[in-house]
Parts: structure tokens; C-alpha cells; sequence
């Protein structure tokens, strides 16, 4: 029985697309039983949309702003999920914090993936903060979703140099080809159960944590 992706978008999806060609070129469905089974986004206009579109994935539109509360939107986003059969949930660009409500009912089945090499650097504006601290290495950091704002236990992360005279965006656009390397691995080792959450910590083999430390 094949093992279902849903991805959360909320603007272009860079990554979800990430994702999803790289199931493609290396044949997820045949090769490792997982496939993309929906695409769920908050935002009627996120142009991801048209990318599912046009690969006939199917997907959803959850107007957050539709919801008077936090719970309830993700009340709906909890059925969404299951109407896809999701086993595993894959965050790429979905720009809402989720609650509890959500973590806890998809626990150890929720990914994200971050601007930056966790712990350093939670939350926004990560490549500004990276050059104002000065450093020399940064990167991203593909994790489980726990209730703890980019807090959950750390999957992979790949490394990028810092060089002089970096912008923000210069900077960024390092870690993002890295960010498509790392992030259709993640998902797909934990989506094959070769990395798992317990007890709070990940848990993987030699093999899978050689995939998942890239060094840029």
C-alpha cells in the first residue's frame, strides 16, 4: 500500500515543486511506494496551484480568513488532510503557525523545512540575522513540527558559506539549491519509515544520516 504526501503551500512552492519532481524523476510511486496524494493551500491565489494544475494533482483551497478562530480553520485543515489520506504532511511555504490542535493529531508526521541551520536563527528574517551575527557557515534545516515554533527535532541540514560582501538575498539564493536538494530527501526517507520520530529525537541509520548532512 502506497504511502501519501499532502503538501501545504500558501504562496509558490518552491519546494513543494522540489518535491514533487524529484518523485517523479526517481519514480516514488514504483521505486518506494510513496506518492504526492493532495496539495492543500490557505491562500486562494498561492500560485502553486497552477503547478498542481497542470500536473493533475489534486488540491484544496482553506481560506484561513474564511475561520473565526485558529481551531477552527485547522479543524477544517485536519479533515482536508484526511480526505487525502495523508500518512505524512509536508510544510513548504505555509505561512500559518500551527496549534496543538494540529501538531498533536499528526504527530511525528509533520515536516518543515527552515531558512537556517536550527537551533540558530528560529523564525523570520533569518539571512539578515545570519549577516548581521556574522557568521561564516549557514544553511537550512529540514525538521519534525512539534508545538514549539521551529523547535522540533531536527531531521537534516545542509551548510552554505558566507561570503564577504553577501546581501540577503545573494545569501538566499544559496540555501534555497540547497533547500531542493535536501527537502525530496527528507521527505522521502521519512516517508519510507527509514527516519522516524520517538520519544522526541530522530532516529535513522548510518546510510540515512548520510543523506541528510549535505555539505555545500
Amino acid at each position: 500500500m502506497s504511502k501519501n504526501i499532502v503538501v501545504l503551500i500558501s504562496g509558490r512552492g518552491s519546494n513543494f515543486k522540489a518535491v514533487y519532481e524529484r518523485s517523479v524523476q526517481e519514480n516514488w510511486p514504483e521505486k518506494y511506494g510513496v506518492r504526492i496524494s493532495g496539495v492543500i493551500s490557505n491562500r486562494p491565489e498561492a500560485s502553486g496551484l497552477t503547478f498542481a494544475k497542470e500536473n493533475n494533482i489534486p488540491f484544496k483551497v482553506i481560506d484561513h480568513k474564511e475561520f473565526p478562530t485558529r481551531e477552527a480553520f485547522e479543524e477544517e485543515l485536519i479533515k482536508a488532510c484526511g480526505d487525502f489520506e495523508a500518512d505524512l504532511i509536508v510544510l513548504a511555504g505555509f505561512m500559518r503557525v500551527l496549534t496543538p490542535l494540529f501538531v498533536n493529531a499528526f504527530e511525528g508526521r509533520i515536516l518543515n523545512i527552515h531558512p537556517a541551520l536550527l537551533p540558530m536563527f528560529p523564525g523570520l528574517h533569518t539571512h539578515e540575522r545570519a549577516l548581521e551575527a556574522g557568521i561564516r557557515i549557514h544553511g537550512v534545516t529540514v525538521h519534525f513540527v512539534s508545538a514549539v515554533l521551529d523547535g522540533g527535532a531536527i531531521v537534516g541540514q545542509a551548510a552554505v558559506p558566507v561570503l564577504a560582501g553577501d546581501t540577503p538575498d545573494e545569501l538566499a539564493a544559496r540555501v534555497l539549491k540547497q533547500e531542493h536538494v535536501l527537502y525530496p530527501r527528507a521527505v522521502r526517507l521519512v516517508a519510507e519509515g527509514k527516519v522516524r520520530l520517538e520519544n522526541g529525537r530522530t532516529i535513522m541509520d548510518r546510510e540515512a544520516s548520510q543523506e541528510l548532512a549535505i555539505l555545500g
